[in-house]
């Protein structure tokens, strides 16, 4: 409440009536609220990392860019490695009465991983920080500036090209953004 207690008391100047409190606040913190192409005043995720010159936009734009690439990248490292510790199939044999007082092998796949097994604990790691990343380049995307926008997007399309190549599902439940 406290910055939107703030901005209830500024007054501007040549603004009568403002129809919306998010009208109004976008204009207090000055967040542009449509996609622009400028370099100087461009906040980037936290309020010490600002965008002021070409040159820091251009070392962004690559920043971001590899960002996407890697998001990309670790959804398919994480969808291997689930393949991997899956692999680990038993196979169990019980006899089972047969017809005619015979006995039978009757043989049962299991597949799956422990709860507390190692490579459950990894995807769990690579999860929480696939979510971060994903809620990065979000929040990025949602800076509407232009420049950053295509790195999202360009790097998302490139990381995909690189290590989706292979990929064979075509249904992606690990989606996060899309």
């Amino acid at each position: 409440m406290g910055w939107m207690h703030s901005c209830m008391h500024i007054s501007i100047p040549h603004l009568h009536q403002v129809t919306s409190c998010s009208s109004l606040c976008s204009l207090c913190l000055g967040q542009a609220m449509t996609f622009h192409f400028s370099y100087e005043n461009v906040p980037l995720l936290f309020s010490g990392l600002t965008i002021n010159t070409p040159g820091e936009m251009a070392g962004a734009f690559v920043a971001v860019f590899f960002l996407a690439m890697f998001y990309e990248g670790l959804k398919i490292a994480r969808e291997c490695l689930l393949r991997k510790s899956q692999v680990s199939i038993r196979y169990n044999s019980m006899p089972v009465p047969g017809p005619n007082g015979t006995i039978l092998m009757e043989t049962h796949k299991t597949v799956g991983q422990q709860m507390l097994s190692f490579p459950h604990l990894l995807q769990t790691v690579l999860h929480i920080i696939q979510v971060v990343v994903s809620y990065f380049l979000m929040l990025i995307f949602m800076t509407y500036n232009g420049y950053l926008c295509i790195a999202v997007a360009a790097g998302a399309g490139m990381g995909y090209f690189f290590f989706s190549w292979k990929k064979a599902v075509v249904v992606d439940i690990t989606e996060h953004c899309h």
